[in-house]
C-alpha cells in the first residue's frame, strides 16, 4: 500500500479536499485504485450532531456514517463509496482506546497518548486502507490521507505526531507527504508573499514530517521566482512547488496539477513503474509484493467536461429555499447535485438563495428571487425555524406549475402543504398566466380537497389533530448522535393508480449509470437517507386518493413513504423524496430526482420522457 498525506498551514478553508480529492483522480487517470482517509481533530464522534452553520453539511455515507462533508468531494471526484471508518475523529479513537482500557486489553499498563493514542491511529489507517471502495472488490493501491484543520493546532498534534511516526511504518518508498498552503498577493504590485508558507513548512518539519510537495493556493498562477523562494526556503526541489491558483470550474484542478507533471513526482517519490502502454497495465492482484504499474495519465473524458463546462450559453436559473444560507457549505452536495444535472441539461447554473423566514415575512426581495427561478429545491433541515416558508415555496410552485423538488423536510413540507392547501381548482389544468406572489401565498380557495387546516409534524406540534408528519416508533429518544435512521435503504418505486409510469420511475430507468432492479411490479432503487420523521401512514390512502400519490414506499415493509408525486397533467414536475439523492450523485453521473428537476426548468423533460419511456 502507498500513502499520500495531505496537511494545511496558515489558514483553514483553503481547499484541502479538492486538492486531495483532485490528486486522487489523477491516479485513477494513470491505472491506480484509490482509497482517502479524512482526519478530524475535533472531540465529536462524528458530524451528526453539529449545526451546518458550525462545520458545513453532514455527508451521509452508505453505512450509515455521518462525515464530513470531505468525503463527499472524495466520494464525488473519485466515485467510491466510503465507509464511516474512513472519516478518522480523535472522539472515535479515545472511545476506542478507553474502551479497551475498561476491557483491560492493555493489561494493566498506563494508558498514554504515546503509544497507545499514536499506535491505535495508525491502526486505524492501516485497516482502513485495506478497505476496498470501488466496487471491483480489490483493495486500493494508494490510501490519501487528508489531516484537517491547520498545522500548528493543538488538537491536531496526536495525529501529525502518529503519521510521524506512520513514515516508519509504512516504509521511505511507501509514503509522500505534501503541503497545502496560501501564497497571498498584497499591495497594488500584485506581490506573492512566500512568508506565510515559509512558516508553515518550518512548522510541519519541526513536527518531524517533511513535505515533498508543495500545493500553493493563490488567486493567480505562481510566478517562477515566488515558487524558486519557497524551494529554496522548504527544501523542496522547485518543481515540486505547484500552483494551485484560481480557475474557472473545479474540474480543471486535476488537470492543472497533471499539467505541472504530479504524477511524475508521485510516481517517482512511491516507486511506481511506468508503462507507455496503457494495455499492459494491470493491478487486478492484491498481493503486496506485486509492483504497481502505472500509465500516463488519460483524463480526455474529465478534459471534455470541464473545458464543457466553461462553455455554455444558455443559463437556468434554480432557488434553494434554504433555512442555513449563512453558509453555502451547509447545502454543498444539494449545490454539487444541481451542478451536474445543470452540466448535463448543458446550461449554466445560477443558484438563487432565498431564505424560507423572508417569504414568510412576505419580504418583497425573497419573492421576487422565488418568482424568477425557472425551478426550486427545497432541501432538508430540522427544527420549526423557516418551515412555513418551505410550505409557502411549496405552494406557489405547486399553484404555478413551477418544477420543483422537496429532499427529506422539503418532501414533508409539500405534503404538508398539499394536506393544508390543496383544492378542487388546484387539480385541473392550472392557470397559464402565474398569480401575484404574495397574494398567491395568502389565497386560498375555499372548496379545500381535504381542507386539514391544521396539518402539521409533530416535529413542530406534537398535539395536532393532524399528525400528518410523525416521529419514526423504534428511533431513540434520549440520545442525537448517530440514532437517526441512517444510510442506504432500499425505495420500491411503482406506478400510479391508473397504470401510467411516474416520472421517478421513468427517470431512474433513463438513467443507465445509476443501480436500479426491475421486478415484476416495482422498481427498486437504493439512497441514502437521515431523518427522525415520516409521513403518517395512517393518512397516506386518503392523500393519495386525492392527487398526491405516494409513488415510492420503502422495500423492506412498504409502510414507509420514500416519493411523492402529482401527477404530469396536473405538474410538469412536482416531486418530493424522502430521501438524500445528491448524496450520490456525481460530476459525469447526476442524481435521477435532481436531473428531473433540471431537465423540468430547461423545458427538456417532455423530450427526455419521450425517449425514454
Amino acid at each position: 500500500m502507498k500513502y499520500v498525506i495531505v496537511s494545511g498551514g496558515v489558514v483553514s478553508g483553503l481547499g484541502k479536499g479538492i486538492t486531495i480529492s483532485s490528486l486522487g483522480r489523477l491516479l485513477q487517470g494513470c491505472g491506480l485504485r484509490v482509497t482517502a482517509i479524512k482526519i478530524d481533530p475535533y472531540l465529536n464522534v462524528d458530524a451528526g450532531t453539529m449545526s451546518p452553520f458550525e462545520h458545513g453539511e453532514v455527508f451521509v455515507l452508505k453505512d450509515g456514517g455521518e462525515g464530513d462533508l470531505d468525503l463527499g468531494n472524495y466520494e464525488r471526484f473519485l466515485n467510491i463509496q466510503l465507509t464511516q471508518d474512513h472519516n478518522i475523529t480523535t472522539g472515535k479513537v479515545y472511545r476506542e482506546v478507553i474502551a479497551r482500557e475498561r476491557r483491560g486489553d492493555y493489561l494493566g499498563k498506563t494508558v498514554q497518548v504515546v503509544p497507545h493514542i499514536t499506535n491505535e491511529i495508525q491502526d486505524w489507517i492501516e485497516r482502513v486502507a485495506q478497505v476496498p471502495v470501488d466496487g471491483s472488490g480489490l483493495v486500493a493501491d494508494v490510501c490519501l490521507i487528508e489531516v484537517g484543520g491547520t498545522v500548528g493546532d493543538i488538537e491536531s498534534m496526536v495525529f501529525l505526531e502518529a503519521l510521524r511516526q506512520f513514515q516508519f511504518r509504512a516504509g521511505n518508498d511507501n509514503i509522500l507527504t505534501s503541503f497545502v498552503s496560501l501564497v497571498p498577493v498584497l499591495g497594488v504590485v500584485g506581490e506573492q508573499k512566500t512568508k506565510p508558507t515559509q512558516h508553515g513548512v518550518k512548522e510541519l518539519r519541526s513536527l518531524g514530517l517533511s513535505p515533498s510537495v508543495i500545493f500553493c493556493r493563490s488567486s493567480e498562477p505562481l510566478k517562477k521566482a515566488t515558487k524558486q523562494k519557497i524551494s529554496g526556503f522548504c527544501h523542496v526541489p522547485v518543481d515540486n512547488v505547484l500552483s494551485v491558483h484560481d480557475v474557472n470550474n473545479i474540474y480543471h484542478v486535476p488537470l492543472l496539477l497533471m499539467k505541472q507533471g504530479l504524477h511524475l513526482i508521485i510516481m517517482k517519490q512511491l516507486g511506481l513503474k511506468v508503462v507507455e502502454d496503457k494495455s499492459l497495465v494491470d493491478n487486478s492482484s492484491n498481493n503486496i509484493n506485486d509492483l504497481v504499474k502505472v500509465h500516463m495519465p488519460d483524463l480526455g473524458t474529465w478534459s471534455e467536461m470541464a473545458h464543457k463546462v466553461d462553455n455554455f450559453d444558455e443559463k437556468v436559473t434554480i432557488a434553494l429555499i434554504g433555512k442555513y444560507n449563512g453558509l453555502s457549505d451547509s447545502y454543498l452536495s444539494v449545490l454539487k447535485a444541481l451542478k451536474h444535472s445543470s452540466i448535463y441539461c448543458e446550461r449554466d447554473l445560477d443558484v438563487v438563495w432565498v431564505d424560507a423566514t423572508m417569504l414568510e415575512e412576505n419580504d418583497n426581495q425573497a419573492w421576487s428571487d422565488l418568482k424568477r427561478a425557472d425551478g426550486v429545491i427545497v432541501p432538508g433541515g430540522f427544527g420549526n425555524r423557516g418551515f412555513e416558508g418551505k410550505m409557502i415555496a411549496a405552494n406557489y410552485c405547486r399553484k404555478n406549475k413551477v418544477p420543483y423538488l422537496g429532499v427529506c423536510l422539503g418532501f414533508q413540507a409539500m405534503v404538508i402543504e398539499f394536506c393544508r392547501n390543496a383544492t378542487s381548482d388546484d387539480m385541473k389544468p392550472l392557470l397559464e398566466s402565474k398569480q401575484d406572489a404574495p397574494q398567491a401565498a395568502k389565497e386560498y380557495d375555499t372548496t379545500k380537497l381535504l381542507g386539514w387546516s391544521s396539518a402539521n409534524s409533530t416535529e413542530f406540534d406534537k398535539s395536532v389533530s393532524h399528525p400528518v408528519v410523525i416521529f419514526m416508533p423504534e428511533i431513540d429518544k434520549e440520545n442525537m448522535g448517530g440514532t437517526m435512521r441512517l444510510g442506504a435503504r432500499d425505495t420500491a418505486i411503482s406506478k400510479f393508480p391508473d397504470g401510467t409510469k411516474s416520472i421517478s420511475e421513468t427517470i431512474y430507468t433513463s438513467c443507465p449509470w445509476f443501480d436500479v432492479i426491475k421486478e415484476e411490479k416495482v422498481l427498486r432503487v437504493s439512497e441514502r437517507h437521515r431523518h427522525r420523521y415520516e409521513v403518517n401512514p395512517e393518512f397516506v390512502e386518503e392523500i393519495s386518493s386525492h392527487g398526491l400519490t405516494f409513488v415510492g414506499k420503502d422495500y423492506e415493509t412498504g409502510s414507509r413513504m420514500e416519493i411523492a408525486e402529482l401527477s404530469r397533467t396536473i405538474h410538469p414536475y412536482y416531486v418530493g423524496c424522502q430521501y438524500h439523492p445528491e448524496f450520490l450523485s456525481r460530476p459525469q453521473r447526476p442524481s435521477p430526482p435532481f436531473l428531473g428537476l433540471l431537465l423540468a426548468a430547461c423545458s427538456k423533460l417532455d423530450d427526455f420522457l419521450e425517449k425514454n419511456s
